[in-house]
């Protein structure tokens, strides 16, 4: 507007100050007049003041710092959302790592194999201190046995497999892989409980569930532990351990044979319950071949047909059982009754039963269910013991028979062992055949026993 001369800019309510230029500076009022709040060098209006530019600088400066404001509350904003991120993140992160300790802690083997085998690894040779012997609980042909309590109410039985003899450093792994597939299989309340295993270039082991209470073996050799191993406990130990024969013979596929049945592989929990463990001997019996093997037994236990014959078949089971059913009641080996009921040409002399059962127990104060059950174990252990393996019963006949209540027509002091060995085996069945049907006929009535 410089080259402008004039100007009438009058009734336009016009506010704010004139432009500093020659036509609005030297204008008449008239050109100027009936606006609002004009202001300039022109006649008759007031001079422009800063009170203008100070509320439009003021606004100026309140937009700036409201948009420093905003700006400074959207990066608090922004930082205090990644600090909590940050914080969340590695809440959650070490929650994970925590649970995952807990997990490795506790050892909840049964998802153990969804776990860090290297955690697993870790924890178990943490437990053990290396597997140092001061957590020794027992040995068997091949592992040691070690408690492992990985925290409190968490203890776990660790067997580690034994080297070579030729090379220490090398393990032997046949059994090893040998008791993996045989647990893997088999799921019964009467077997020990498998959780997993480990196999590492220097260690191999593998993890059960820990009894509290050892082996039959070692509750036998202890006299306070035996008098507290009492018969109805003993009777139902030999019935536990019938079932899982039963089990592993007849309602596996294919059918397993332990083949090492001992006193020192029965394990007891807190209540006695029996859990037959160490399968690494045990075989999968194929019916399309011979099931050759080598003698792998303990002796005391062995089949007599092993001796001749390197064809393991479940028949030796039965014949482990028997030795281990007398072991029970006996509170020991029973030794020369078991290499008199295998010699055909021996004489059985005229014993009485109670006078070889285990005396700590008082035989003639056993009450009469419970010497019906001692009886009982007593009679079918000496059929599990007949050289003849086609002679004696399946673990099938045994468990089932275990089961069965027969009312006993004798006090159990005057019961020989002639009566339950050979040659009277059979008129003792027959005899037991006509108990049964007599109880079956008057299970309802009273029986009193003189």
């Amino acid at each position: 507007m410089l080259a402008l001369t004039s100007i009438d800019v009058s009734y336009n309510d016009l506010e704010g100050p004139l432009p500093n230029v020659k036509a609005f500076n030297e204008a008449p009022f008239e050109a100027i007049q009936h606006n609002k709040r004009l202001c300039g060098n022109a006649a008759g209006l007031p001079k422009c003041n800063s009170t203008g530019s100070e509320k439009h600088n003021r606004r100026v400066g309140v937009s700036i710092t409201f948009i420093l404001i905003l700006s400074f509350l959207g990066f608090l904003l922004l930082s205090c959302t990644l600090i909590i991120l940050v914080i969340v993140n590695n809440h959650r992160r070490r929650i994970i790592k925590r649970e995952d300790n807990e997990r490795a802690n506790d050892l909840d083997f049964k998802h153990i194999l969804s776990y860090d085998g290297k955690v697993f690894y870790d924890r178990i040779v943490e437990a053990t201190e290396g597997f140092d012997s001061k957590y020794y609980v027992g040995e068997g042909a091949y592992g040691i046995v070690y408690k492992a309590e990985i925290s409190e109410g968490q203890t776990f039985a660790v067997k580690k497999t034994l080297s070579s003899q030729e090379d220490t450093e090398i393990v032997d792994l046949i059994p090893f892989e040998k008791e993996i597939q045989a647990l893997t299989n088999i799921r019964h309340r009467n077997i020990v409980k498998f959780y997993g295993f480990c196999s590492h270039a220097q260690r191999c082991f593998l993890v059960y569930e820990y009894m509290e209470r050892g082996s039959l073996r070692t509750t036998l050799q202890d006299d306070e532990r035996a008098i507290e191993f009492r018969w109805d406990k003993r009777i139902n130990l030999v019935r536990g351990v019938a079932d899982a024969l039963s089990y592993m013979h007849h309602e596996c596929s294919p059918p397993l044979i332990h083949r090492d049945l001992t006193s020192n592989n029965i394990l007891l929990d807190h209540d006695y319950e029996a859990h037959v463990s160490d399968f690494g001997t045990a075989r999968l019996l194929r019916t399309d071949s011979s099931n050759w093997t080598a003698i792998a037994c303990t002796i005391g236990y062995i089949a007599p047909e092993l001796a001749y014959s390197s064809i393991a078949t479940e028949k030796c089971d039965v014949y482990s059982f028997g030795v281990v059913a007398l072991e029970t009641i006996m509170g020991k080996h029973p030794g020369d009754h078991v290499s008199r009921e295998c010699s055909s040409s021996a004489q059985t002399e005229l014993m009485m039963l109670k006078d070889v059962l285990d005396q700590r127990l008082s035989p003639s104060g056993v009450g009469l269910q419970d010497a019906q059950g001692v009886v009982l174990i007593a009679k079918l252990a000496f059929e599990c013991l007949q050289a003849d393996p086609k002679l004696r019963p399946t673990m099938r006949q045994v468990s089932h028979e275990l089961r069965v209540q027969v009312p006993l027509d004798m006090p159990i002091s005057t019961v020989s062992l002639e009566q339950l060995h050979e040659p009277n085996v059979k008129k003792y069945k027959a005899f037991q055949e006509m108990n049964l049907l007599l109880y079956e006929r008057h299970k309802n009535s009273v029986i009193i026993i003189v």
